[in-house]
Formats: structure tokens, C-alpha cells, sequence
């Protein structure tokens, strides 16, 4: 399988959320992405843990000196690396910017962390909930009554965070294709969910955006892009902006209340959306879908993780794929004339041991455990 990365090298060094998430977005587009996990967890691994697919693992004892040397000459012949330690935990353990780009000054070293690499908060420990709570991002999730909305950890670890990261190394390696010198990508998801808000910090230079939560068009405030519940207790979700496609909506919930034509007075949002809540009411989520199927209502049934992958138009397109009896998101985006895909599942700790330091001529005994 040979996908748009194939012939780049990366190498991650084990952590959770983010770096292995990036990891696994370069492996997909055929990166050779080679995981270095701790020794003391040799033989250890899980086939569900999906972030993990597609990488090779190297065990290694990152306090063993020789060991370090060793992963230095790894180092030496790849094209990035991806860590999400603590400011300072790369440098104490002599593979930090300065020890690696000495040997080999092509390198993209990529840091993932939540705060970034400097500035008053940057040693303290913190999580995506955390991250985003400082961007305006948490506070403007939610239902004006209640509390800021954790939106899972998609902002910060993922969209604000892995993707980043992954833009950035690609970006610092092209810049090495191109003739420039290798570099550190200080990718912090502060910074990075800070930017998925740029409309909002543009709306409200505008003046067309309010503090107070589903006020909003894009918060739930408005009647026509928000989600309603349906007599079996299941949800859809509504998004009827354009005017075009907000005359469809009405249609197929059969409303003819004049008031609805005047859409974006915000004084009657509130109102509107009782009346519409109200029609959802009436009929369970399976008619609701049928009703709406194949229109531009832009209204579509709000599906839990079990039942997504047997939607007709994922299924159609693959967005899932089946490996080793597990189910789980197909590689994205796709390519036209290069195959991404999955090249392998989870392998456990250590697996690849014998297959990388042969290939790059590693001492095999520095990445054993000793009893």
C-alpha cells in the first residue's frame, strides 16, 4: 500500500491523546511512523487502541544512556519526530532541538503540548477542557441556562492539537525538500484552538456575536440550526441557514405560520423554536429522516457511535472500515492518484523490534528488557 507519504520517516515517542493521534494521520498517508514505547511495557498492547494502527513499535529504556545512542542513530536518518513531554523532558534526557538537530540538521522535531513550549503556564500540567476554557472556545458551547458544554476533546487534543501538528511537521518538511533547514513545530492546542475560532473573533468584531450562550446563529439560539427530539426520544439535527433551504424545512414539517418568514429576527427565535420543537415531536427520528432524505432541508438524525457506521452514505463511502473484527474510522482525506489506508493494527511493545534494528542497524540488545 503506498499512499502520498510514503519514504517519509517519523519518529513519535509514546504519549497519549494528540501526538499519538497525529502519529496515526501521517502513518494512514504512508509515513513510516515508528512508536518508541517504554521498555518496562514490552509484549504489553491493545488491537483497539486505533491510534496506534499503522506504526511499528520500538521498546526502549529512555533513562539508559547507550539506549539513547542508539535512538540517535534512528534519529539520524528520519525526516521528523513527534514528542509530547513536558517542556524540558526531551532536553533532560539528551534528545532534545539541540542534541537532535546536531546530528541531523534536516529534522522537523515536533512538540506537542497543551500550553506550548513557553509562556507562565507552560510546565503546568492541564487537559483539552483546560486548554480551550482560555480561547473562548468552552464558554461559548452550551444552553444559555446551563454550563459551558464539554464538546468531548475534539477542540483542543484533535482539532486544535494532532491536526496542527501534523500540518506543521508537513509544512517544515517541505520546507526541508525545498532547501531550508530543519526546525522544532511548537504545536500547542491553545494556539491551535484559538485559530478554529477565528469566524467567531470575526463575528464579534463585527458586532453580530453575543457572550451570552444560544444567542447566537451558530449556537442553538436560532430556530433553524439547532437539534430537536422526536417522539421515540431520538434527535435530529437542523441547519436550514440559507433561505433556499429554509423554505424546504418548513415545507416538510408542514409548517405555515407567517411568522417563520421573517427568519432572522433574533426577537423570535426563542418562539420559533418552541413551534418547531414541537413538530419534531410528533414523529419518531426514522420518519423524520425519511421525510427529509435526499432534500436540501440540510436536517440529518443524530446517530450514536454504534449505529454511524451503518448509515447508508458512510457505509457507501467506506468512512468505516472493519480490521481484525474491530471497527473503526477509515483513513481521510482521500487521494486521487496515491492509496492511503491502514497498513497494519496496533502492534504491541516491542513488536518491531527485531524488523527496525536490522533495518538501521540498531544494537537489538539495547531494546530488550533485562530481567
Amino acid at each position: 500500500m503506498s499512499g502520498p507519504l510514503t519514504g517519509i520517516t517519523i519518529i513519535e515517542f509514546s504519549g497519549i491523546g494528540p501526538g499519538p493521534f497525529c502519529g496515526m494521520v501521517l502513518a494512514d498517508m504512508g509515513a513510516e511512523v515508528i512508536r518508541i514505547d517504554r521498555l518496562s511495557n514490552f509484549g504489553q498492547g491493545n488491537k483497539l487502541d486505533f491510534q496506534s494502527r499503522s506504526k511499528l513499535s520500538l521498546s526502549a529504556d529512555l533513562k539508559d544512556p547507550k539506549t539513547i545512542e542508539e535512538i540517535k542513530k534512528l534519529i539520524i536518518s528520519a525526516d521528523a519526530i513527534i514528542e509530547g513531554f513536558r517542556p524540558g523532558v526531551m532536553e533532560r534526557l539528551g534528545l532534545g532541538p539541540d542534541d537532535l538537530l546536531d546530528i541531523n540538521p534536516s529534522l522537523v522535531y515536533g512538540r506537542m503540548t497543551g500550553w506550548g513550549q513557553d509562556g507562565p503556564l507552560a510546565k503546568t500540567a492541564g487537559h483539552d477542557i483546560n486548554y480551550i476554557a482560555l480561547t473562548g472556545a468552552l464558554d461559548a458551547i452550551g444552553r444559555k441556562d446551563g454550563k459551558p458544554t464539554p464538546p468531548l476533546n475534539l477542540i483542543g487534543d484533535y482539532g486544535g492539537g494532532g491536526m496542527f501538528l501534523a500540518m506543521g511537521i508537513l509544512a517544515a518538511i517541505i520546507n526541508v525538500k525545498n532547501g531550508g533547514k530543519g526546525q522544532v513545530v511548537d504545536a500547542a492546542m491553545v494556539d491551535g484552538a484559538s485559530v478554529l475560532m477565528t469566524m467567531f473573533y470575526s463575528f464579534n468584531a463585527f458586532g453580530h456575536w453575543s457572550d451570552q450562550r444560544e444567542s447566537n446563529l451558530l449556537d442553538g439560539g436560532a430556530h433553524f440550526y439547532d437539534t430537536y427530539e422526536c417522539s421515540d426520544g431520538k434527535f435530529m439535527s437542523v441547519g436550514s441557514i440559507e433561505p433556499q433551504f429554509y423554505s424546504i424545512l418548513l415545507e416538510k414539517l408542514e409548517i405555515n405560520d407567517e411568522q417563520f418568514l421573517d427568519q432572522m429576527n433574533k426577537d423570535k427565535w426563542e418562539e420559533l423554536s418552541k413551534k418547531i420543537a414541537e413538530t419534531f415531536k410528533k414523529k419518531t427520528r426514522e420518519e423524520w429522516t425519511n421525510i427529509f432524505d435526499g432534500t436540501d432541508a440540510c436536517v440529518a438524525p443524530i446517530l450514536n457511535l454504534s449505529e454511524a457506521p451503518n448509515h447508508p452514505h458512510l457505509k457507501s463511502r467506506n468512512t468505516f472500515l472493519e480490521v481484525d473484527n474491530y471497527m473503526q474510522p477509515a483513513p481521510a482525506p482521500r487521494f486521487s492518484n496515491t492509496k492511503e489506508g491502514i497498513k497494519n493494527s496496533p502492534q504491541t511493545v516491542g513488536q518491531n523490534n527485531d524488523e527496525v534494528c536490522q533495518r538501521y542497524n540498531l544494537d537489538i540488545n539495547q531494546f530488550m528488557k533485562k530481567n
